[in-house]
């Protein structure tokens, strides 16, 4: 089983680091072509919205909710529940969005309340979020396309896809920013066209395997009434950490200019580590979770967990110490430039130290959220993510004052590790993971 699941996990971890690189470049060329100012700010608080949806779903929350669901029922026919959920998940969305789209001013004051009401600042963030916002549509379908080809154990299209959005606000930002008179509206663009073509890319696949959705409602649907219910726990429960982080947009919104952007780039080599290794062990270990539950193989159920936390360790920690010993000169290598200052080196690693003393808590909750949908048991893990919200506030209001913006990073890093504590303890507590020697 375990040289399986490597197996599984390196393709997924190889393509999703030519993701990560890719969106390294991106980034480099976002801090060399516009610096950290008003603008970028503005951009980085739009951006919060797509990007909280990006990982929200396409890094694990629809997974959780819909790969069991497949897996159980893959040797039925699938076609009219994959049809019923894309026919209520299309009609939710294209309503959430167009609601979005006309309340937008009230969203960019909600997320950065530090932006003076009808400023220029806030005017142009409203502006992006509007151009942005279909994003989302697109991408939460990604994510349900996913999903599907997860369950089927199809990795490699689901893991490359994160890379056509880097490649479209890359081409953005070289050759469509020129074009504008505020050229920073071209990567609000870029992010746009990376969600059609990447909700396009999945279509072949899906055909392949014949199970192409089609535009399908069924109010009165058991299974679906089931999976609507229990959809919003299950996005709440794998989420708090994206939560955790539009907090912090929101309270470095009152600090110094430049805050949202150095935290941002600190954020953005956080999840390197965890993209490469958390999201690619949870995608590959919640199909077999899931048949492990199907079967009432509670001894499988078991090792899976144990080998997915063997890896955490083995890799997460070394890991911390670099980003948290190496936070300067990563920073310096990736972004410094006539833009991007010494002094905004020096920031934006303030923000990665306080983060990285988090991730070996960023990836454990990665993988141990699989064993509990997988369970439904999301109402555990729901009230443990309240728990690392409430703890969240509390650290920043204790860390703001004496560490600004590291102070803001620091406390999601502890309401990590405090979700994640939380998360294992009930598995051992209840006897669902027993470690092995």
């Amino acid at each position: 089983m375990s040289k399986k699941l490597l197996k599984s996990t390196l393709l997924v971890s190889s393509l999703t680091l030519f993701s990560r690189i890719l969106g390294f470049v991106r980034d480099m060329l976002i801090a060399h072509y516009f610096g950290v100012n008003a603008a970028t700010d503005a951009f980085f608080v739009a951006f919060r919205f797509p990007n909280f949806l990006r990982r929200l779903f396409a890094e694990g929350a629809f997974a959780q909710a819909f790969v069991p669901l497949i897996s159980k029922h893959k040797t039925q026919n699938l076609q009219p529940i994959i049809n019923k959920i894309f026919g209520h998940l299309t009609l939710l969305l294209a309503i959430l969005t167009l609601i979005g789209i006309i309340v937008a001013p009230l969203l960019i004051t909600l997320c950065a309340a530090g932006f003076e009401w009808q400023s220029e600042q806030h005017i142009l963030a409203t502006r992006l979020l509007q151009i942005m916002l279909p994003y989302g549509f697109f991408i939460t379908l990604v994510a349900f396309f996913s999903s599907i080809l997860n369950a089927h154990t199809k990795f490699a299209i689901p893991a490359f896809t994160p890379a056509l959005l880097n490649l479209s606000m890359i081409g953005a930002t070289i050759w469509l920013a020129p074009h504008f008179e505020q050229p920073i509206i071209a990567l609000a663009v870029g992010v746009l066209i990376g969600g059609i073509i990447q909700c396009a890319f999945q279509l072949p696949a899906l055909w392949r395997l014949g199970l192409l959705p089609r535009f399908q409602l069924d109010f009165h649907d058991v299974i679906i009434k089931r999976v609507m219910k229990n959809l919003l726990p299950t996005i709440f429960a794998t989420s708090a950490t994206q939560i955790n982080l539009l907090i912090n947009t929101f309270v470095a919104s009152f600090l110094t200019t430049g805050s949202v952007s150095w935290l941002y780039y600190a954020d953005r080599l956080l999840e390197f580590p965890i993209g490469i290794l958390g999201s690619a062990l949870a995608t590959v270990m919640l199909p077999k979770l899931a048949q492990s539950h199907a079967e009432q193989d509670t001894k499988s159920f078991s090792s899976t967990i144990d080998w997915g936390l063997r890896w955490v360790i083995l890799l997460g920690i070394p890991a911390t110490l670099g980003l948290i010993f190496l936070a300067e000169p990563i920073l310096s290598l990736l972004f410094q430039s006539a833009e991007f200052t010494v002094h905004d080196v020096h920031a934006s690693a303030q923000s990665l130290q306080g983060y990285a003393l988090g991730l070996v808590g960023f990836l454990t909750i990665k993988v141990l959220m699989p064993a509990f949908t997988t369970r439904h048991a999301q109402s555990i893990a729901v009230r443990y993510a309240w728990y690392s919200l409430a703890a969240n506030v509390i650290f920043n209001l204790l860390f703001i004052i004496p560490l600004a913006h590291g102070g803001i990073a620091l406390a999601t890093a502890l309401a990590a590790m405090l979700n994640a504590g939380l998360l294992l303890r009930f598995l051992r507590k209840n006897g669902i993971y027993q470690p092995t020697r």
